[in-house]
């Protein structure tokens, strides 16, 4: 129940957190695409355009399960409302669950219309359908365990905007989605294989072109560190109650 809650929660808004997300991703493609094409070479065999379009579903993917998660739980905070769900007889692997399956459920549902509505500028094929599943599902999971975790610690709106903002963001862009590292100097691109939103973007980006900046398995066994890392802390802090039981 809570998490058909949740999944109500941002559908019932769906112009705001759904469609609005996919026009910001069209507008990214015109600008950069328009712009870059053929200026830009990434692979020997993709185009500009082809290679921005998995990369604006993925970082699409990512921001909106963070926003899912981190949104609900400070709105319910400061709205007062999560004392209800504190009288529920739900463990906190069932908040956990309820948390991160509705933000993995909005983030495919946003990259699936982003997917939708950029497939006339490019149609990338799809050589490894599997990759993009994968790393689909395990990005949204662990924004959303993400989001789980910034919204227990935020305490108003304002902490909640500073952590998207100068932090989900500028991985997000700094992670590959409008470049390949390997146009940048030495020095950037190892501090480009720091950031573990690269290695989401990279091996979704696999699955499309078959080709990519690391081995998928590299990016695949990092992300599932990752996701069981976040994943840890965020049910150690709800099994304790922080910043919720006060």
């Amino acid at each position: 129940m809570l998490f058909y809650k949740e999944v109500l929660r941002f559908w019932k808004v769906g112009f705001q957190t759904v469609a609005a997300p996919v026009i910001t991703a069209i507008l990214y493609m015109m600008i950069f695409g328009h712009v870059l094409e053929g200026r830009v070479q990434v692979y020997d065999t993709v185009n500009y355009t082809a290679f921005l379009l998995p990369g604006l579903v993925m970082m699409s993917v990512l921001q909106n399960a963070f926003a899912n998660s981190s949104s609900s739980l400070i709105q319910s905070k400061v709205m007062g409302n999560l004392v209800f769900l504190l009288l529920t007889p739900l463990s906190h692997r069932a908040w956990f669950v309820a948390y991160v399956g509705s933000s993995v459920v909005r983030g495919l549902a946003v990259g699936a219309g982003v997917m939708l509505a950029t497939w006339w500028f490019a149609r990338p094929s799809f050589e490894a359908p599997l990759w993009i599943l994968v790393f689909a599902f395990m990005g949204a999971a662990l924004l959303g365990a993400l989001g789980l975790i910034a919204g227990l610690w935020a305490e108003k709106f304002d902490q909640m905007a500073a952590f998207q903002n100068f932090v989900i963001v500028p991985m997000t862009f700094l992670s590959g989605v409008f470049y390949s590292i390997h146009s940048l100097p030495d020095f950037w691109q190892r501090v480009s294989h720091l950031n573990p939103f690269f290695y989401m973007i990279d091996g979704f980006r696999y699955g499309f072109f078959g080709v990519s900046d690391v081995s998928p398995w590299i990016s695949l066994g990092l992300v599932s560190v990752a996701l069981v890392a976040v994943s840890a802390v965020a049910l150690h802090l709800l099994r304790t109650g922080y910043k919720i039981r006060h």
